[in-house]
């Protein structure tokens, strides 16, 4: 039975996960960019929160990554320059390789089930042409994988890894039919990847995600370097 404390309490609690789940995701899909400064006080507003649960929940988003906090300034999105770049495809493929192959050791079939929800969420958002939806969903699939490995050493590494991917993935994504073909290929590796882990097949496993995290560099590189302007000659 719910005591009058308990019912004062859930309202307060429900807008206090509401307002870190909207912001994780305005993060993820770069509705807030990398550096931006955040503004306590017009959160609090949208909702309905006063400033000291929004503090909170700002202390437990810059213990994921999210947020940086320092002395006497207000607090920010996490930045992410060429060095944070650089580092996550340095860094990146460990990570991503060491969780899979762990997942497809220790799987179970509810592990494998949960796994199958995430990548309908995926290809939904892939068929719908939803960027968001679609990296809101990749991050959650890679996600699980790091559930699913059951190491609490790996885990904290791969959220803070995510949190980048999610924002690469919105940057570098190009709306063109290349671009499409590359997560329909993503699509097909998850498949891929969800099999070896049924499979309890770790080399498998990892030789997919080995090629699946080579999509997203050819994404920024493509982004970064793209072809020159064919100009007509003067």
């Amino acid at each position: 039975m719910k005591t009058a404390e308990t019912d004062t309490q859930e309202p307060g609690a429900k807008k206090k996960a509401s307002l870190a789940d909207i912001l994780r995701r305005r993060i993820l899909t770069m509705d807030m960019e990398p550096g931006a400064i955040i503004d306590e006080v017009a959160i609090g507003e949208e909702f309905g929160l006063s400033r000291s649960p929004v503090r909170e929940q700002l202390r437990q988003m810059a213990g994921e990554g999210y947020v940086e906090l320092e002395p006497n300034r207000p607090p920010r999105v996490t930045g992410m320059s060429y060095h944070a770049l650089r580092e996550f495809y340095l860094v990146g493929p460990m990570i991503y390789i060491a969780t899979t192959r762990l997942a497809a050791e220790k799987a179970t079939p509810a592990d494998v089930a949960r796994l199958r929800r995430v990548q309908a969420d995926f290809r939904k958002a892939i068929a719908e042409k939803d960027v968001e939806e679609r990296v809101v969903a990749n991050n959650e699939f890679h996600l699980q994988i790091g559930v699913i490995a059951r190491n609490d050493y790996l885990l904290p590494s791969l959220r803070r890894l995510l949190i980048d991917n999610g924002r690469i993935g919105r940057t570098f994504f190009r709306n063109s039919p290349e671009a499409m073909g590359q997560s329909d290929s993503a699509c097909e590796h998850h498949d891929q990847i969800i099999d070896a882990i049924e499979r309890h097949d770790p080399n498998a496993a990892e030789s997919v995600i080995r090629a699946h995290f080579e999509l997203s560099r050819k994404d920024m590189a493509d982004y970064a370097v793209p072809e020159g302007m064919n100009l007509a000659p003067l």
